[in-house]
């Protein structure tokens, strides 16, 4: 006998969107229902949370959503449509409060505040991982470290969790 270590979803992180739409679309399947997409910010949360039950609770929350979700098979499936749960832990950029007075701030501080939360939440997404982060943005490593240091993130807050 082989021993075979899977590794959990809170390690694999990446593959969590793809899981995510191949749940949702065997589970439209299964049921007959229409199927339904899942939004960027919806995806984003869902690589955010540590998935404690692992793939079977990303299943049974896709298949939950598909049947739960508010809004038709039109409509994406988005962040605030997921349990309390898993959208507490979401990014602060996706829980941006719209009626902040961000038009109040000069283009500097706003920039910056939108980098902070942007570079979190896809720090978060890729669990401080900050190749892959790099990759996904669009710069170099010793870029986004730099970026991170001018903006005081702290790329090693998410990888220690």
């Amino acid at each position: 006998m082989v021993p075979l270590r899977l590794p959990a979803l809170r390690e694999r992180r990446e593959d969590i969107p793809d899981l995510a739409r191949y749940f949702l679309t065997r589970s439209a399947e299964i049921s007959g229902m229409p199927g339904r997409e899942l939004s960027a910010d919806a995806i984003t949360a869902l690589q955010a949370y540590d998935w404690p039950g692992n793939v079977r609770q990303l299943r049974n929350l896709m298949d939950w959503l598909l049947i739960m979700a508010p809004g038709g098979p039109a409509e994406a499936i988005r962040a605030e449509m997921l349990p309390p749960e898993i959208g507490q832990g979401a990014p602060a950029l996706l829980n941006f409060d719209p009626t902040a007075d961000v038009m109040a701030l000069p283009l500097r501080e706003a920039r910056d505040m939108f980098e902070t939360q942007y570079l979190q939440a896809q720090l978060l997404r890729f669990g401080g991982n900050i190749s892959r982060t790099a990759g996904f943005v669009g710069m170099e490593r010793s870029a986004l470290h730099r970026k991170l240091k001018q903006l005081g993130v702290n790329s090693e807050d998410r990888a220690a969790s």
